[in-house]
């Protein structure tokens, strides 16, 4: 990008002189960053470069800090510079509420509200920004969806799919409108390898099955179901089908319409993006049979003592003045993952993924779920007779390692497996062969300490 700075900076000087006439996302800061894309790639030793992982390093603040070891991005992504200064900016010198005046402050942040739409939109290869519906979070999007199309479509008797690679937020809901309703949950089993089992998927799914809910990339064990043979099955059965996203789409690009989803959720803050925002995407024609999910502001045409009548799709589901900044700082953070290339991404992080497994299996006491070559973006593992809690700890007092370690909100999984509680290393683009290695040496110290 070295060869666009000075007409960017021109630009950008321009843009600076009008801050209340053109969006705060129009011209994201990720553009004038000098970030030479992969064309060194040679990390198949153990301390070779990545060429994501260092140079996009001091884009993070977090990073000033050399040691840390940031191993917990399914959980949380760090956040970029590119974020933070597209979110002060626009509190700075932008701020106003929304779609309700008409003096500059609120037409400005009107028009960046609408633009972070857009490119969610885009990001997600959906056919109009209008299916798109911002959300706190992937947990409230399922919830949405489960409290506006669940409760008018899904009735007694009928049933409702889901799988053991489900997170609580992909589970929990449905569980609970199936209740509300008598309607039947099913959960797809898994096979001896963990991954699911398609032939016992085809087994429960039914002309009774409405809804289909499915994770894109299993936050728990790091590798995801074949969603596009799964979701022509339960269409030919007439069902929905609902994807969680919210750990694919910071790993490798994505597209709604590929794989013909009826529903796909997702979180900002796992993309690099700030907390409090989230997305759901329906096809708009799915949209427009749903009724609210919340009553309020925003979310009205007219309102009189006789009746409501419901805006248009999507501001019908956006009840209340909406998280503007978060919406904003998503889009800056999609902004800032794009211009890396989510391809580049996919690249980088199956590197590492790779080393981290083989690093892993030099070390007797690690026990990974799964088997090698199948995780995306992270590895779960158990570490003999110590708990995870135990050593987490152990890895950030002495390595400043920072890991995951519980149940990752899916219990129904680690109660299927018969285990307590696994230890997690998640990775993003920040990550780097060194990253892997203090891992694997922080391991090696643990197995000392604990007398193995």
């Amino acid at each position: 990008m070295r060869r666009f700075a000075k007409p960017w900076k021109i630009v950008k000087n321009i843009i600076k002189s009008f801050p209340l006439l053109l969006s705060v996302n129009s011209f994201p800061e990720v553009l004038f960053l000098e970030h030479k894309v992969c064309e060194e790639n040679s990390a198949d030793t153990a301390r070779g470069p990545f060429c994501l992982g260092e140079r996009v390093r001091r884009d993070f603040p977090v990073f000033a800090d050399p040691k840390l070891v940031y191993l917990d991005s399914a959980a949380s992504a760090q956040k970029p510079d590119a974020v933070l200064r597209t979110m002060d900016e626009f509190y700075r010198t932008s701020y106003a509420n929304i779609h309700r005046g008409v003096y500059p402050l609120s037409v400005q942040a009107t028009q960046s509200y609408d633009d972070a739409r857009r490119v969610v939109a885009q990001f997600l290869g959906a056919s109009a920004p209008e299916e798109i519906v911002f959300t706190r979070s992937a947990t409230e999007a399922a919830n949405l969806a489960a409290h506006s199309w669940g409760r008018k479509f899904v009735g007694e008797g009928d049933e409702i799919l889901v799988t053991l690679l489900e997170h609580h937020s992909n589970f929990v809901p449905w569980q609970m409108l199936a209740q509300e309703k008598r309607a039947g949950l099913k959960v797809v089993g898994l096979r001896d390898d963990l991954t699911l089992d398609v032939d016992d998927f085809v087994r429960k799914l039914s002309a009774r099955t409405k809804l289909f809910c499915v994770t894109h990339l299993a936050n728990a064990l790091g590798w995801g179901p074949p969603v596009a043979e799964l979701i022509e099955l339960a269409h030919a059965q007439g069902a929905k089908v609902l994807i969680d996203g919210a750990q694919s789409v910071a790993h490798a690009p994505v597209n709604v319409r590929s794989f013909d989803a009826d529903f796909f959720i997702f979180s900002g803050h796992k993309l690099y993006g700030p907390t409090g925002i989230g997305a759901l995407y329906a096809r708009r024609e799915i949209l427009e049979e749903m009724p609210p999910f919340m009553g309020g502001g925003d979310m009205i045409r007219s309102v009189s003592i006789k009746g409501t009548m419901y805006a248009d799709v999507p501001q019908r589901f956006e009840a209340g003045t909406p998280h503007i900044s978060g919406a904003i700082g998503l889009a800056a953070a999609i902004e800032y993952v794009s211009a890396l290339g989510m391809e580049n991404i996919a690249a980088h992080e199956e590197k590492l993924v790779r080393l981290l497994e083989r690093r892993l299996a030099k070390i007797p006491q690690v026990k990974p779920l799964g088997p090698e070559g199948a995780h995306r973006g992270l590895v779960c593992f158990t570490f003999d007779n110590v708990h995870p809690h135990d050593l987490a700890q152990f890895l950030s007092d002495k390595f400043n390692v920072a890991v995951r370690a519980g149940h990752h909100c899916n219990q129904p999984l680690l109660e299927h497996l018969r285990i307590p509680a696994t230890t997690r290393a998640s990775l993003g683009v920040y990550n780097t062969a060194d990253d892997i290695e203090v891992l694997g040496e922080a391991l090696e110290a643990a197995a000392r300490f604990f007398k193995f």
